[in-house]
């Protein structure tokens, strides 16, 4: 894990004790920290108090505190270094953040944790990816093609590794960071080498005043940069390109690279990046790696091997002739259309627990899908929206779905999962209906 002497003889309250937080936990508690910890699963709570309470003596709380009590349970907060959340807290809703103002505690996420870390590690750069769509494969893309170029390097972040677990690279290694806009909320000393915005588009605004504070917490990336960092930006929305305009205003234009929107490129040696999305998302990746000194046959070499992530544009098998592709993490229209433009003709398996009731966004794809096949709660809602558009069948289930797809499919086609909704009316969560997919897949023979 990541450590700091920084910490040793500090106080820490650190609210939220899933992934993230269990590693922040530990690893304050291993540079000598006194932590005092709350989670409103109490399992999980008590199960990481008796891992820690194990090897020292100095994690506070006792088992059995939740957030249900941080407003009723008369904690004194005098005294403490700083109160860590966890990025899913809604600091604008939750009273977490009137008591730490009456306090004088200030807020901090496990990102801040680990930019206070880093003079004490080896030497290192960091690439902090931001952005509403497409971070995620552009972080692990960015981490393959340094990978692939033979250089030590750790994923972490908004993707689901928490930093702080994690080894600490040898020299010259590079951490990429999927950074959300909470994580960035929660971060005020991150200097980025390569700062990394994809775009801003309309989104989490039940944390924020409004979208122009949403997209102010993505310019603090940049914000947060030393002069001589590359600021790699795309411009294909005006709060994205806003940013830009900030930065080489700021005097950084020699830092700053433009991704326009709409550069036709050769996707074709690259399997699992297909789409006009992905094509954005590469040369992003490109630009990154170019400003970390990555030469162009390593990148290249990257793009080409990319195996893409699971349940995002997933290319689980091709049979008969007809390949079948996992987009089971395609949950809001938004996510679905840039899918729907990747290929020419698809049958499209979309539905389960809808977040609006339009799909409007993945009108410019329609043309391209022979059949649709509708499942779960927004089933018979979709299937109204989209009668006349093109032929709909009423699958009801996602292995009903395949059976029907795969039957009308001819080879060349594609039978895409990428379900516009949010999957828990059938499933647990996305990847567990991703997986259901995989196997109704494999039960084809």
């Amino acid at each position: 894990m990541i450590t700091s002497t920084s910490w040793r003889g500090k106080r820490y309250a650190v609210l939220g004790l899933a992934r993230s937080g269990a590693a922040t936990a530990r690893a304050l508690v291993a540079s000598g920290a006194s932590v005092l910890g709350w989670d409103d699963n109490e399992a999980t709570h008590r199960d990481l108090w008796t891992q820690l309470k194990v090897d020292r003596q100095d994690f506070e709380t006792e088992p059995g505190f939740s957030t249900k009590d941080w407003v009723s349970f008369p904690i004194d907060l005098t005294g403490f270094d700083a109160l860590v959340v966890s990025p899913g807290v809604p600091l604008n809703r939750h009273p977490v953040a009137e008591k730490a103002a009456k306090y004088d505690v200030p807020i901090i996420g496990d990102i801040e944790l680990f930019a206070e870390a880093r003079a004490e590690m080896p030497a290192h750069r960091v690439v902090g990816i931001t952005g509403t769509n497409g971070k995620s494969t552009t972080t692990a893309l960015i981490h393959h093609i340094i990978e692939t170029a033979g250089i030590p390097v750790r994923l972490g972040g908004n993707i689901g590794l928490p930093i702080l677990g994690q080894d600490p690279l040898p020299e010259d290694g590079v951490y990429v960071l999927e950074l959300s806009s909470y994580q960035i909320d929660l971060t005020h000393s991150l200097d980025c080498d390569v700062a990394v915005l994809l775009n801003i588009t309309p989104d989490h605004l039940d944390r924020y005043a409004g979208f122009e504070a949403y997209a102010a917490s993505k310019a603090r990336l940049f914000q947060m940069q030393s002069k001589g960092h590359a600021a790699v930006i795309g411009i294909g929305d005006e709060p994205s390109a806003a940013i830009a305009r900030q930065v080489a205003d700021a005097g950084r234009s020699e830092d700053l690279t433009r991704i326009a929107p709409g550069i036709c490129m050769d996707q074709s040696r690259w399997p699992a990046l297909q789409g006009p999305h992905n094509a954005q998302n590469a040369l992003a990746a490109i630009a990154a790696c170019q400003a970390l000194g990555i030469d162009q046959a390593a990148i290249d070499k990257g793009l080409e091997s990319f195996p893409g992530l699971p349940h995002r544009m997933e290319r689980v098998k091709t049979v008969n002739g007809v390949l079948f592709v996992n987009d089971s993490k395609a949950t809001n229209a938004d996510s679905t259309a840039p899918a729907l433009s990747a290929y020419l003709r698809i049958h499209w398996i979309l539905g389960g627990k809808a977040k609006t009731d339009d799909l409007d966004a993945c009108r410019p794809g329609f043309p391209h899908v022979v059949k649709a096949y509708t499942i779960g709660d927004a089933g018979e809602m979709f299937a109204e929206l989209l009668k006349g558009e093109m032929p709909v069948e009423r699958s009801g289930t996602l292995d009903v779905a395949v059976k029907a797809a795969a039957a009308n499919a001819q080879p060349g086609e594609v039978v895409l999962l990428s379900p516009a909704c949010a999957s828990f009316d059938q499933f647990k969560d996305y990847e567990a209906r991703g997986q259901a997919f995989r196997d109704a897949v494999e039960a084809l023979g």
